[in-house]
């Protein structure tokens, strides 16, 4: 069976060797290197649809434990699927759930067959085996499903990380049975901690498996980002050329650059949001945290030059008092502008990798960012 998504790889930056390329989906096509919005809950949290086309967003990414909870999938089926149920008629990834159990690490118990959890809910049991994540999955109707994985966690010994890896690679092919629905494309995950071979045995053993995307977990969850990048500049060489690479649940700016130039396509995380509501804001010199005393008379926009709607219509002053005040709107503010921050600086990594320049874009971002403010 073809994949109803594929990847077109159109340039390879000259100067660093980062892609430029477009993911084609049945909802639309996705420019890459793309950075996705999380609706975890078939929302992007504080933002409308609408408001998701207005900053630009390509795709956002739903998750699949949750929205099993609640409303259940067969509500969102008989609702004609995501798309429909949640007015988003663009391109749609859904995670497997894999990464929410392994969280839960205190209310779940992984076994060759599955996982068995209890809900954060209401405390009932369940269980989430491959199959039932990919039938979870088609029920919801995304472009894009992920195959259900096992996350290690940071650290592990070697051994541990491998058991994980095995038991991914067995999961990822009956994934692959399981899954049915011919408008939706289903990726693979590409596990192994932070061990070099086991990351090289895993990125060959899937792309052997030949999906038509990879997703690369179990990082991101409290190692230094300096071992991240080395597992990225470790598997490159292994990740198909024309597939497109996901570096799962990384969102921050210099991660971005650091991801794009070891040969990363798409990234996706819920910090943009999640910040936002604290009242911190992405800036090109660093983080900004609107809600401290001193921007109380600072009448200048969370960002100068900044195109988002917050920045076009609303000070500094303004979003601290509403975010003081615990009003809404000042999340939603503030939130528009962090994900169109994210959104706006793809949007200028893939004009510098088509003009041949990425390096020097990225030393310049780092010449304006204040390290020291990072997240």
């Amino acid at each position: 069976m073809s994949s109803p998504v594929t990847f077109e790889l159109l340039h390879t930056c000259k100067q660093s060797g980062a892609r430029l390329g477009v993911l084609h989906t049945p909802h639309g096509d996705i420019p890459t290197p793309i950075y996705m919005p999380v609706g975890t809950q078939a929302t992007v949290k504080a933002m409308t649809p609408r408001e998701m086309e207005e900053i630009n967003a390509k795709i956002i990414l739903s998750n699949t434990y949750h929205l099993h909870l609640r409303p259940g999938e067969d509500i969102v089926r008989e609702a004609g699927g995501l798309h429909q149920f949640m007015d988003w008629h663009h391109p749609i990834l859904t995670d497997s759930g894999g990464f929410q159990v392994f969280s839960m690490a205190g209310l779940r118990k992984i076994t060759e067959e599955g996982a068995a959890f209890r809900s954060h809910l209401d405390g009932s049991k369940r269980f989430i085996s491959p199959e039932k994540s990919m039938e979870i999955q088609e029920a919801l109707g995304s472009d894009i499903a992920m195959a259900f994985d096992v996350c290690s966690p940071y650290p592990c010994d070697h051994k541990t990380a491998q058991e994980a890896m095995h038991r991914t690679h067995r999961w990822a092919e009956r994934c692959k049975k399981h899954h049915t629905r011919s408008d939706q494309a289903l990726f693979g995950i590409v596990q192994g901690a932070f061990y070099e071979d086991l990351r090289i045995e895993s990125a060959k053993t899937l792309a052997d498996m030949d999906f038509p995307g990879y997703g690369i977990g179990g990082l991101s969850v409290g190692e230094p980002k300096p071992v991240m990048y080395e597992m990225l500049e470790k598997i490159e060489p292994y990740m198909p050329k024309n597939k497109p690479r996901y570096l799962m649940g990384v969102g921050t700016p210099d991660c971005f650059l650091e991801g794009v130039l070891r040969g990363v396509d798409m990234f996706d995380c819920v910090l943009a949001t999640r910040i936002a509501r604290n009242g911190t804001c992405f800036t090109r010199q660093g983080r900004l945290v609107v809600r401290n005393a001193a921007y109380a008379r600072d009448f200048e926009p969370l960002e100068e030059g900044c195109d988002c709607y917050a920045c076009r219509h609303f000070s500094r002053a303004y979003i601290r008092h509403l975010l003081k005040a615990e009003e809404i709107t000042g999340a939603r503010l503030a939130s528009i502008h962090n994900l169109r921050f994210l959104i706006r600086m793809m949007e200028e990594i893939r004009q510098a990798i088509a003009e041949d320049r990425f390096l020097d874009y990225r030393r310049e971002f780092y010449e304006r960012y204040d390290m020291s403010r990072n997240f």
